[in-house]
């Protein structure tokens, strides 16, 4: 049995008492002590065991056990919000030089009278002190880095498109491979100092160990350098608030996404005429009728598989696969974008059906671009027998809106019909959470 319990148990303990009964003999009564047993109720806490393999005739905990018991000690609640609490993370070449510093002020302990003595211990303390002052630091960012794991997924998903794949791990593990060998080079030398037999041998281990330390942190401290970019990097992610009604923006490359969201929150993206303007995501924030919401800008996705996409792709996937979005969803059927009327068609039906439980809006954007006849493209086949495809070439699919930014054409109703998507939204986070609450404290 293992684990801990925080119910009490109730348990029965026999208690005894003395009194004295009759005895009737032949020749008269006598008093006979009687001890007669109750049932006394106590109150005791189950203690916390662990499992125990028995190696060469001694009990050896379950290493198993200790690291699930471990694993549920440390592990964290998957929120967003990881990468906002990050440490500061210190230059490896400042890490050192203040090491160095620190290390070379410790004085021998005081009372030791003779010179090799107060050398050797002078020498075994500094030693020891650059150890610790190189190695603590390293264990803190060691410590306070999340585990990718735990983290919330969309979160998750940003390290692994934004670093690559084993790139976050990695770096961790060369930071606890250089703390380790710090340490162990350390304790190494002081050992060696405090051996010594004269003051000159003493001196000589000390710049010895300093000198060997300082060419360990010099070599491998770039892992430090690294973490400290990997910091800057997942610290500058927008932060989303996942109680807050969010409007993703999707669509093909260059079909006017940046535009609107400029037009309708605080975001400010880059707008030029070319694909993959949005390198990331960008976050901003809309205020309609005194209520906040939350509105991101995402790279464009290609008509293409899976496989074959690139992570500026994938960022846009993770978003509406990971966060509580409505979907604004924009379509340019002008020819502006450089992207065909049919392939954006492929794109949308792909990008409705696999997130089919999102709310959803289509625009049409540059509706002041738009001819009589539909765009076709050379590589369109003109002979197409597919009525809703047709359809979509001339007015984009059922029931989208036409907008301008240039001319100002269908904002206002924009702005309105994003309202009522977004307050929509807001509804299903409220009931959403109401259900994981009733799960959580089942009535």
């Amino acid at each position: 049995m293992s684990g801990t319990s925080g119910l009490l148990q109730l348990c029965q303990f026999p208690s005894s008492s003395l009194f004295f009964g009759r005895s009737k003999l032949s020749k008269g009564l006598y008093l006979v002590p009687v001890r007669v047993m109750y049932p006394v109720s106590c109150f005791c806490k189950q203690m916390q065991t662990t499992t125990y393999a028995i190696v060469k005739g001694s009990y050896v905990s379950n290493p198993k056990n200790q690291q699930e018991n471990k694993e549920k000690l440390t592990r964290k609640v998957e929120n967003v919000g990881a990468f906002q609490k990050l440490p500061m993370v210190m230059p490896s070449v400042d890490i050192l030089h203040s090491a160095l510093r620190k290390a070379k002020r410790v004085a021998p302990t005081k009372g030791i009278a003779n010179a090799a003595k107060r050398e050797r211990n002078k020498g075994a303390k500094q030693l020891d002190a650059l150890m610790k002052e190189l190695a603590v630091p390293l264990r803190t960012y060691k410590e306070n880095f999340p585990n990718k794991k735990y983290l919330h997924p969309y979160e998750r998903s940003l390290i692994e498109l934004t670093l690559g794949d084993g790139n976050y791990e990695d770096v961790l593990g060369k930071l606890e491979a250089l703390r380790k060998k710090v340490v162990s080079v350390g304790k190494e030398h002081a050992s060696l100092c405090a051996k010594s037999l004269s003051k000159r041998e003493a001196e000589e281990r000390l710049n010895e160990g300093l000198k060997r330390i300082e060419e360990i942190f010099d070599g491998d401290g770039k892992a430090v350098d690294e973490l400290l970019n990997i910091a800057k990097t997942l610290r500058a992610m927008p932060v989303v608030d996942l109680e807050t009604p969010t409007l993703c923006l999707v669509g093909a490359p260059n079909v006017g996404k940046s535009s609107l969201v400029r037009v309708l929150s605080t975001g400010k993206p880059e707008i030029c005429n070319y694909p993959f303007t949005t390198r990331g995501i960008l976050m901003g924030h809309i205020n309609l009728s005194y209520q906040n919401f939350q509105v991101t800008d995402t790279p464009g996705i290609l008509r293409r598989s899976d496989e074959e996409r690139n992570n500026l792709e994938k960022l846009t996937l993770a978003v509406l696969a990971h966060l509580p979005t409505a979907v604004l969803y924009v379509h340019d059927l002008s020819g502006e974008c450089g992207m065909s009327p049919s392939d954006q068609f492929v794109i949308y039906k792909e990008m409705r059906k696999r997130f089919s439980s999102h709310i959803w809006l289509d625009v049409v954007s540059k509706c002041d671009l738009l001819q009589a006849s539909p765009v076709i493209f050379a590589t369109d086949d003109c002979n197409v027998d597919n009525f809703e495809l047709v359809r979509y070439r001339k007015m984009g699919p059922d029931g989208a809106l036409n907008v301008s930014v240039k001319n100002e054409i269908g904002l206002h109703e924009l702005k309105k019909r994003v309202y009522e998507l977004l307050v929509s939204q807001s509804e299903r986070i409220k009931n959403q959470k109401s259900k994981e609450e009733e799960l959580e404290n089942p009535s």
